[in-house]
């Protein structure tokens, strides 16, 4: 609905004299507190000239605004662009991750990114180019100065996305992000066993206005989680990550001691790799 006003460019004030509403009450539909009927929305919608599909979509979403939570089905694959998860993450003001498997999206270099796509069983081969500037687009958000820490578990590290030298890459561009001032990347060595987080991957964000959200990546669906005790719940989770994993500085040498391996086997040496600044 905030998209919707701003697009149309006007202010919540205008909207309000347009539809003869106090300010407070278009206020209270942009923070999720209620107050307004379906057909209140559909006034709204039509005001701000929200086109015949979209309209269409947030009024299905009306009869269930008061859920906390929220699981999107897809359908075959997930969407080019993450609308939802987008806007959950442009709001934000601490990001944290955890992924066990492979590299974060946030921390990704377009050639591991392409053969990830490139290897999904969902995944058109026409979209690839044109998910892969979306993803790029995502990755860009880091640069709002979101506060992030990234706990990624060694075996994501050590499994080859690509042929070696898009391996070492890969490696090489997590040292680069490594020092930037606003992420903190924890390694979680597979020394420590058993830990908290074998159910999977998940973001916990956090921003100035809203509650926190976690948000669940899934091949064909995502789930947003608003639910207090469910929150809980996976910042335990994130406790227990903090607990086993390694301390920044002895995350940054494994990543070093392992690009130094991988370009070795890659055949490299240190120019072999794309020059980066070491911090922003």
């Amino acid at each position: 609905m905030r998209k919707a006003i701003a697009n149309a460019g006007l202010t919540a004030r205008e909207v309000a004299e347009l539809l003869d509403w106090d300010e407070a009450k278009v206020s209270n539909v942009l923070t999720g507190k209620g107050g307004v009927s379906k057909l209140e929305v559909a006034l709204l919608l039509g005001v701000c000239r929200v086109e015949a599909a979209e309209r269409d979509r947030l009024l299905v979403l009306f009869p269930v605004r008061e859920i906390l939570g929220w699981w999107q089905q897809h359908g075959t694959c997930a969407p080019i662009r993450p609308s939802t998860a987008q806007a959950h993450v442009a709001k934000a003001k601490t990001l944290l991750s955890w992924q066990p498997h492979v590299v974060p999206i946030f921390l990704q270099t377009d050639a591991y990114m392409r053969e990830l796509l490139v290897a999904s069983a969902t995944v058109s081969a026409a979209e690839v180019d044109e998910r892969l500037r979306a993803q790029s687009e995502f990755r860009a958000l880091l640069g709002n100065r979101l506060v992030c820490t990234f706990f990624i578990h060694e075996f994501a590290l050590q499994l080859q996305v690509g042929g070696p030298a898009t391996h070492a890459d890969q490696i090489h561009h997590l040292m680069f992000m490594a020092n930037w001032k606003n992420i903190e990347i924890r390694m979680v060595p597979a020394e420590a066993g058993a830990h908290a987080g074998i159910a999977g991957s998940f973001s916990h964000l956090k921003s100035a206005k809203y509650e926190p959200v976690v948000w669940l990546e899934a091949e064909n669906s995502s789930l947003f989680i608003e639910k207090k005790e469910s929150i809980t719940g996976y910042e335990a989770v994130a406790r227990e990550l903090d607990r086993v994993s390694l301390d920044r500085q002895k995350s940054i040498e494994f990543i070093d001691r392992l690009h130094t391996r991988l370009r070795e086997l890659a055949g490299q040496d240190e120019s072999g790799c794309e020059d980066e600044e070491t911090e922003q």
